[in-house]
């Protein structure tokens, strides 16, 4: 029985981890805002270092606003990539990639190396926006969040894998008091059936 609840509650922990992972839609030749925000605020310029990686290896932009180095990043990310300055002691780290291309899609990390945070999201890459932009409609904010059906399956499984600990729970209770309960009522006194007090 409590391998079944540690069970339950590592799956509820990886079903959590994979809905919190931001989704971004782009487009063909279109371009897209890739968030990546602090939990600190009030960031020194000379302690920023943030690195943006794509599937892992591929260097998209190095944030070192203290360094006087060039920027570091791979070859197919030049020129195509925008960073935010003024936003920086805030703890927002987004980059707006342009142009974009088919190999543009897959996972992006951001590691915010002073606070040892990372963030993780999944670029989705559509065909070319002029055709496509025209008959989704919406902002580029709405494109940022999970869709409706995810954020909604996200919202019932944690619910219900809740609803399902707590009836584990009480049905577990309820075969433990009935044994006690059982157990109590087998139980003899000693008769005191022909003693003399």
């Amino acid at each position: 029985m409590i391998f079944s609840f540690c069970f339950i509650c590592v799956f509820a922990l990886l079903v959590n981890k994979v809905c919190l992972q931001v989704t971004v839609e782009g487009f063909i030749g279109g371009s897209v805002v890739l968030p990546c925000s602090s939990a600190e605020h009030n960031h020194k310029l000379q302690d920023i270092d943030v690195s943006w990686r794509h599937n892992g290896s591929k260097i998209v932009f190095d944030i070192i606003p203290h360094s006087n180095a060039p920027v570091t990043q791979d070859s197919e990310y030049k020129n195509r990539t925008e960073t935010f300055p003024q936003e920086y002691q805030r703890g927002n780290f987004s980059i707006k990639l342009n142009r974009l291309q088919h190999t543009d899609a897959g996972q992006y990390i951001c590691y915010i190396k002073n606070s040892d945070e990372y963030h993780t999201l999944k670029l989705t890459i559509n065909g070319s926006i002029s055709t496509e932009q025209g008959n989704q409609g919406g902002t580029e904010q709405d494109r940022v969040f999970p869709s409706l059906p995810l954020r909604l399956v996200c919202i019932i499984i944690p619910v219900m894998l809740f609803i399902g600990v707590i009836i584990f729970i009480v049905v577990f209770l309820k075969r433990k008091y009935s044994k006690y309960r059982a157990a109590g009522n087998g139980v003899k006194f000693p008769s005191t059936k022909g003693k003399q007090l």
